[in-house]
């Protein structure tokens, strides 16, 4: 990989150009060098191993799907990337060159992921290995410094004497940059001679942190990181020692237990939060964008546990998916059906639901069911689980590595002689009520005058009807669900939110956007968390703040796509009110204290001047029931994403902490227009960790902005606690 490897980048069938591969010594970014002389040309590209989702091997995008036949499978190779970037497809000189990249790839995808604080800052300078003037390197690493320091700095740092930093004198350069006084500081409190930390020092650190503080415990964290061989013989951490922990994953904020299954996963499916898709297929706007199979593969791997699948007539009898009566690209059905095959549960063993909304005929609706059959095989669920209640949910633990199809289900002949309409929502009141847009007079003539036995039968536990009433909906089984719109869905909050919550308890429901949100745009998913929806069906294409709440929502539980919701939700005879949280079950108030204290290495907006330096700013936000939004933020800093300070103590009081999302949120403060984005981090309130904690920023699609982070320190207290203290004093 390091001597750079000749391909062929394919477009499409058509379109193919040579290129030059190359890993750079960095061992992370990836050169892709044009062949072309032209001076006008795009000379070379690039991009970063961790912006890579996954690497597939043989013909398995639709470019290359194309070339079938022509080409030996062998010698293909798809890089699927995070985010909206478009997979780059390449086809290799040999299938052993395609292997090597595959695996080369991976290999380095991993190794990077696993690396500590340390690797990285050992790795970064490597990353300049020539010589460079001190104006640049700051432009890099994003800092302003006044001329009169930065001058002074490189002076001490060029012991050469020649006007230029190498390879060693741009470490210490970094490393004297890289100084952490807010770090200093904690040291410097918990230190008992101020020079190093004892393990008894580090014991009543821990102990104020919240975690273990057993002596083993601190022991095993001098031992872990800890670079000085004297402060290792004596159980010491030195203040260098002290930055690597505070610096590493074990210092994040979010609760490392919860980045496991810790959950009960025994309960019924209606007891969950369940990740869920809307447009699973589309890659950009429900108008024009194109419909592909790869962001089947970005929300599976994404823990995503409900994807939908809108269903056309296509040529040959082979339907297709995409967004009906516009001019959004076709993707066989056959194809999308493939690749959940293969994704499905690649990310978490829990089941998969399969939202079919189908607009085709009895005999192209008879050809999907045959190809569920035939390529999901036993990973299908076609009939109720032996010793369950056909007409009660089974569990998530119960439909481990299964895979459901929600639809319409007929049981009488008497049902057939209607449209199918909630398994597709092809009449006109279920297509404008679905977002979708309506059928026409022929569609409803010729497309879905039937439902097809074959595909009815592997309805299950999943089955669509129409939504009534909540008092008709109680007497249904718990096997029937019912979607509903976001405005039909926000009116039953603020007019029966008491009965929503008690229907949710037992019954599933899916809510989806809007059909006025053309260009995919979102609802706020935790309006419908607080009534206890399970399915809120968001176009995890478009990023933005309610793909930062899903992802939050979803980060605990090993990111397994299901969450159990909270007692409260759980009970068929709850009086949990979304609207009304002045008491009841749910009402726990805490008090939340955050001190954003600094960041360290934001990010420059990718659309700014390279010169230009970022004037940060912090928002922290509490999501939850009405009573509990709320937001506050900090002063911006001039001219410094590098190490800005703050030192900004802010007070929310969460009265429903069990449903509350919080959300770090930095942004580039400008006087004359809307601030720029910088990155986010959203975690549910109950996997919050107290002390001294590290905020990983993540980017717009939700993917790593490593090392970018936030500084904070977080104080969790019950009310009731509070108001004694007050009360004392």
């Amino acid at each position: 990989m390091l001597q750079g490897s000749s391909m062929v980048k394919v477009r499409s069938p058509r379109w193919q150009k040579r290129r030059t591969l190359k890993l750079l010594e960095d061992g992370v970014t990836v050169w892709c060098q044009s062949h072309k002389t032209s001076s006008r040309a795009k000379e070379q590209q690039s991009f970063s191993i961790m912006d890579v989702e996954c690497i597939r091997e043989g013909c398995q995008s639709e470019t290359l799907r194309q070339l079938v036949g022509s080409v030996p499978e062998g010698r293909c190779l798809t890089v699927v990337f995070k985010g909206p970037r478009k997979s780059l497809d390449l086809l290799c000189q040999s299938q052993e060159e395609a292997q090597h990249w595959a695996r080369g790839i991976r290999t380095l995808k991993e190794r990077v992921e696993n690396m500590t604080q340390k690797e990285k800052l050992d790795q970064y300078p490597q990353c300049c290995s020539f010589t460079i003037k001190v104006q640049t390197l700051l432009q890099m690493i994003n800092v302003d410094l006044s001329d009169q320091y930065a001058h002074s700095l490189f002076q001490k740092c060029d012991r050469s004497a020649d006007g230029r930093l190498d390879h060693g004198e741009i470490e210490v350069f970094c490393r004297e940059l890289l100084r952490r006084p807010e770090l200093d500081a904690v040291f410097i409190r918990y230190s008992a001679n101020g020079c190093v930390l004892s393990t008894v020092d580090l014991r009543d650190f821990l102990k104020d942190q919240g975690e273990d503080a057993s002596l083993i415990h601190a022991q095993s964290l001098i031992l872990t990181y800890e670079l000085n061989e004297w402060a290792l013989r004596n159980q010491f951490m030195t203040p260098n020692g002290f930055t690597m922990y505070m610096l590493s994953k074990e210092n994040c904020v979010f609760n490392p237990e919860h980045t496991r299954v810790y959950q009960d996963m025994n309960h019924p499916l209606a007891h969950y939060f369940i990740s869920s898709s809307h447009n699973t297929y589309l890659t950009k706007d429900q108008v024009t964008g194109d419909s592909s199979t790869e962001p089947y593969i970005r929300a599976l791997n994404r823990g995503c546990r409900c994807v939908e699948l809108d269903c056309w007539d296509g040529d040959k009898g082979e339907p297709v998916i995409y967004h009906g009566h516009t001019l959004t690209s076709k993707v066989p059905f056959v194809e999308v059906i493939e690749i959940i095959s293969e994704y499905a549960f690649k990310a978490s063993p829990y089941p998969l639901i399969l939202s079919l909304e189908n607009h085709c005929s009895v005999e192209q609706q008879t050809v999907m069911a045959q190809h569920l059959r035939s390529i999901l095989g036993d990973k299908l669920l076609t009939k109720p689980l032996h010793g369950v209640d056909s007409h009660s949910l089974p569990s998530p633990e119960e439909l481990k590595w299964k895979i459901l199809v929600k639809g319409k289900k007929e049981h009488v002949v008497e049902e057939c002689s209607s449209s199918a309409s909630d398994f597709s929502s092809s009449d006109e009141e279920a297509s404008r009520t679905e977002g979708k847009p309506p059928s026409t007079k022929e569609d409803k003539k010729s497309s879905v005058s039937t439902l097809s036995p074959e595909l009815s039968e592997l309805v299950v536990y999943t089955r669509s009807v129409p939504f009534k009433s909540f008092e008709q909906a109680a007497k249904n089984p718990a096997t029937e669900m019912s979607s509903f719109s976001e405005s039909e869905a926000l009116r039953h909050i603020k007019d029966s939110g008491i009965y929503f919550v008690r229907h949710n308890s037992h019954q599933l429901s899916r809510i989806y956007p809007s059909g006025q949100r053309l260009q995919s745009s979102n609802y706020n998913p935790q309006e419908m968390w607080n009534a206890g929806c399970q399915i809120a069906a968001l176009n995890f294409q478009t990023p933005g703040e309610q793909m930062d709440l899903n992802q939050g929502r979803f980060l605990q539980n090993g990111q397994c796509g299901y969450i159990l919701k909270p007692p409260f939700m759980c009970q068929h005879n709850t009086t949990f009110n979304p609207e009304n949280v002045g008491g009841g079950p749910a009402h726990r108030p805490i008090l939340l204290t955050v001190k954003v204290i600094s960041a360290q290495q934001l990010p420059k907006p990718e659309w700014d001047k390279p010169s230009s330096i970022v004037d940060p700013q912090v928002w922290v936000e509490i999501h939850g029931v009405p009573i509990d939004n709320n937001k506050k933020k900090t002063h911006h800093v001039d001219n410094n994403g590098f190490n800005p300070r703050w030192d900004c103590t802010f007070n929310f009081t969460v009265h429903v902490p069990d449903v509350a999302l919080v959300r770090f949120m930095v942004e580039d403060h400008d006087y004359t227009s809307s601030n720029d984005f910088l990155g986010q981090y959203t975690l549910p309130f109950t996997s919050l960790r107290t002390g001294y904690r590290h905020v990983r920023l993540l980017k717009l699609d939700g993917s790593s902005l490593s090392p970018a982070s936030i500084f904070v320190h977080i104080t969790v207290t019950p009310c009731e606690r509070v108001g004694k203290i007050l009360t004392s004093v």
